[in-house]
């Protein structure tokens, strides 16, 4: 006779799920919401910088990213500790006391690799925020036609020049930021871009950020969502250029 018990459905139902693993928040809902709408304008304004069509667009996301930019340092200052420019000037005052302890190890072992990391990831953050300060002046003064008013063709052909440089540069320290991104995500054998998604990270211990403030990111969201709204409506053709925009620029370029 077997006297094993069976297991009821209605019993494996009732089992226990397995418990989740602990984690704590790293990352607060504001940095995260600007962090990515921030990736998404300049990859929109880089994407529609060529041409006319597209130009009010192209303007609309470097305005944008100038106003996230005054957010994200006024953010700096008032919000909290882990957010705090602070806390990026020391971690970048870290630097020469650390390129000064590499001549003295005597071995690969005995130099700090993983300061060395934070380092870098802190100076593509920083090059992230300084650059859009040039790049957003720059293309103000083109769209504005300012060199040609002060020095003719030549001087807007340089202020666009300026510009350029300007976009390109600050490509190069996205595609770095993301590869070094992506080279620790391997060496530590853990998503390092998962936190600016989730804001937690995997392991025990107290939130860094105790309060996740999901109201402020939905308002930098509504903000963001109704300026581009409004400069659609201040354009009689939208985001695209109509034929009078295009004709002037024609024309200017052949005085």
């Amino acid at each position: 006779m077997n006297n094993t018990p069976t297991l009821h459905p209605a019993d494996a139902s009732a089992q226990p799920a397995p418990a989740k693993a602990p984690s704590r928040r790293v990352t607060d809902a504001p940095t995260r919401m600007f962090h990515w709408l921030f990736a998404l304008c300049f990859a929109g304004a880089y994407a529609t910088a060529d041409g006319e069509h597209w130009r009010l667009l192209h303007v609309t996301l470097g305005y944008t990213m100038a106003g996230l930019l005054g957010f994200r340092l006024l953010y700096g200052i008032f919000g909290p500790r882990t957010s705090g420019l602070g806390l990026l000037g020391r971690k970048l005052a870290g630097a020469p006391a650390w390129l000064r302890s590499l001549p003295q190890a005597t071995s690969v072992t005995q130099i700090n690799w993983r300061q060395g990391q934070n380092l870098l990831m802190a100076l593509a953050i920083a090059l992230l925020l300084a650059l859009v300060v040039p790049l957003t002046l720059s293309g103000y003064a083109t769209y504005n036609d300012w060199g040609a008013a002060l020095g003719g063709n030549w001087m807007g052909e340089a202020t666009e020049e300026v510009h350029e440089f300007f976009g390109n540069a600050l490509l190069f320290v996205v595609l770095a930021h993301i590869a070094l991104i992506a080279g620790l995500s391997v060496l530590r054998r853990k998503n390092q871009a998962l936190p600016m998604l989730t804001g937690r990270v995997e392991g025990k211990g107290p939130d860094l950020v105790p309060k996740n403030r999901t109201w402020l990111a939905a308002l930098l969201l509504i903000a963001t969502l109704a300026f581009g709204a409004w400069q659609w409506q201040q354009s009689p053709s939208g985001w695209v250029a109509n034929g009078t925009s295009t004709e002037r620029h024609r024309h200017h370029d052949e005085d």
